[in-house]
């Protein structure tokens, strides 16, 4: 395993044509019908060999369009073709850096899925399909270049899906118009229940946004609308056999597997047109400020900074909504979509008051974070880093003026320096570095939020595992605590409950090749999964690292000295905060 990679979700558009004409595509004049050529493969296999080579892996691929179906039926299966031999031959890295493996995946209009229905079922193609909610609008919108109605084609196409054992999806875009006509909305969805082969438990509203309310034929709904259309879906379906996807996958797109996630979504999220030009995903698809650069005329380096820097920027200009100071979400939310931001000229999510409906009533997927001092402090420092200074976390009074303080007892001991470095241990998560610090010395709190997709690598400071008699015999030493508490020991004293200890030994961790100079690192991406299901759901668990003859140091001195005793009686090893969000749960 290559700690060097980075990893990136690919979304590929192998042409631009559509077969239809939404009236309000985001896209516009730029679905016109283009000649094809062999680029449409050959994009792809030179972007995806000139970011291996520039050690990024693309762990997603997925095409898009205009309309990936459009394609020749050849054409068709020769880029899906490439994708599933893809994951084939990536397949351990994928994996083992803690990504799950996909299948080849296809965003379409469902219009010409006929055509292609072959090479869906001998490659096991997922399919997400989009509609519109109520099938009356549909029919209004959703039409042909020729202006032909398309619900009653699509319908036919659906039903070609039923022996395929293929993930196959819908999703419909809410918008004021669609939302007028709730009602409606809720008895289709009724329809493709008990008619088609659609789970609709696996099925996205999205929350349409528009560039012009005089000028466009669709307009969005108000914040106060969407909460309203939110509550009538949970009014209708909570309690039926609709009842999970409610809770969970209708509105999905606030969640932290999408890219409203990421503190900067330009480091991991990159759409690729054929002629190699790179955007940051298909709203930014065709806009200037969105454009990162070109795979065949710039190199990787300066895509992957652009597009750091653009998002960055485009945050910035904005600025920050004081509001997300009391909020307890921002580590959900992360202020919203910077493209729709900036369309809206708006420094939070357009869809804020839903997002937090949405929270309050998933408490077990979303809690609160009561200690938010930490999650501002920490997003500002990565996005608006001129005003983190601002709201850096108040330090806590730890000693009494009569006893000599922690921290002078630690400085007049070289072997507790080890214990309490904030250098000796540093985790990474998902490309973000922390540097870990003892939770009874330190003035701000680090909690993180990890997926089934989080990659977790642990470097440790060389020299510290050596600094004992014996070496072989000293290890790391890992401590899992749940956020519940427990009564331990005769005193009966109040603490986290322990889940498990982790040992690995000197010599095996000096094995592993480490990307960082000074460190030797060792992979915990499987290690922590393990006891993810163990973990609370609801306050924040305790990860704790120290090497044995550290621990055992810290409980000589413990009985050695009384003030040390009185100040470190909690744990007092380098730690981080964190909660597990299980966002692929097997539907229910």
């Amino acid at each position: 395993m290559n700690e060097d990679y980075k990893f990136i979700h690919l979304l590929y558009v192998p042409t631009m044509n559509c077969n239809m004409q939404c009236k309000y595509c985001y896209l516009k004049e730029n679905t016109v019908d283009l000649e094809q050529d062999d680029t449409y493969l050959k994009t792809l296999e030179y972007a995806v060999e000139k970011f291996k080579n520039a050690n990024v892996v693309p762990f997603n691929i997925s095409l898009h369009g205009g309309e990936v179906t459009t394609l020749a039926k050849e054409d068709f299966r020769n880029i899906i073709k490439y994708i599933f031999n893809y994951y084939r031959d990536n397949k351990d890295i994928i994996i083992n850096n803690g990504f799950r493996l996909g299948n080849p995946h296809i965003k379409t209009n469902l219009f010409n899925l006929e055509k292609h229905i072959d090479t869906i079922k001998e490659f096991n193609v997922s399919i997400s399909g989009s509609l519109d909610l109520p099938f009356s609008l549909h029919e209004e919108y959703r039409v042909t270049k020729g202006n032909q109605k398309t619900l009653d084609k699509i319908l036919k196409n659906i039903k070609l899906l039923e022996e395929i054992p293929n993930n196959k999806k819908v999703s419909a875009t809410i918008f004021k118009e669609h939302y007028d006509r709730t009602d409606e909305i809720i008895q289709d969805i009724k329809y493709l229940t008990e008619n088609t082969c659609l789970n609709m438990n696996d099925f996205n509203f999205m929350i349409g946004f528009v560039d012009n309310e005089d000028d466009d034929i669709l307009h969005a709904m108000t914040e106060d609308e969407q909460v309203d259309f939110y509550k009538r879906m949970k009014k209708e379906f909570i309690g039926t056999n609709l009842d999970y996807g409610v809770k969970n996958t209708w509105f999905a797109e606030f969640n932290p597997t999408y890219c409203t996630n990421c503190d900067n979504c330009g480091e991991k999220f990159f759409l690729l047109e054929r002629n190699g030009d790179i955007y940051s995903c298909v709203r930014g698809q065709k806009n200037k400020e969105f454009y990162y650069g070109n795979i065949y005329n710039d190199d990787v380096e300066t895509i992957l900074n652009n597009a750091k820097r653009k998002i960055f920027e485009i945050h910035n200009k904005i600025g920050f909504n004081e509001e997300c100071l009391n909020c307890k979400y921002l580590y959900l939310c992360k202020t919203g979509c910077p493209f729709v931001k900036n369309k809206y000229n708006t420094n939070k999510s357009y869809t804020c008051k839903l997002q937090q409906e949405i929270y309050k009533d998933n408490t077990q997927l979303y809690p609160k974070d009561e200690n938010n001092e930490e999650s501002i402090y920490m997003y500002l420092s990565k996005i608006h880093p001129d005003m983190s200074n601002n709201f850096y976390p108040k330090e806590k009074k730890i000693i009494g003026q009569d006893i000599p303080s922690l921290t002078s007892i630690i400085e007049a001991d070289n072997k507790l320096k080890n214990i309490y470095s904030a250098d000796v241990f540093i985790l990474k998560i998902d490309e973000i570095e922390y540097k870990l610090e003892s939770q009874i010395i330190k003035s701000k709190r680090d909690i993180v939020y990890l997926t089934d997709e989080s990659k977790i690598t642990l470097y440790i400071k060389e020299g510290v595992l050596e600094d004992c008699d014996y070496p072989a015999s000293n290890s790391l030493y890992i401590m899992l605590l749940t956020g519940d508490t427990l009564q331990y020991g005769d005193e009966q004293r109040v603490k986290q409950e322990h889940i498990m200890t982790h040992q690995i030994f000197t010599n095996t961790i000096k094995k592993e090749k480490s990307d960082k100079k000074g460190y030797y690192c060792v992979d915990l991406t499987k290690i922590l999964s393990l006891y993810y299901d163990k973990i609370s759901t609801e306050n924040p668990n305790n990860l704790f690292f120290t090497t044995t003859e550290l621990r055992d140091y810290h409980y000589t001195k413990h009985k050695n000295n009384a003030y040390y005793h009185i100040q470190a009686i909690n744990l007092p090893f380098q730690n981080i905060e964190l909660f597990y969000i299980d966002c692929k749960e097997d539907l229910k």
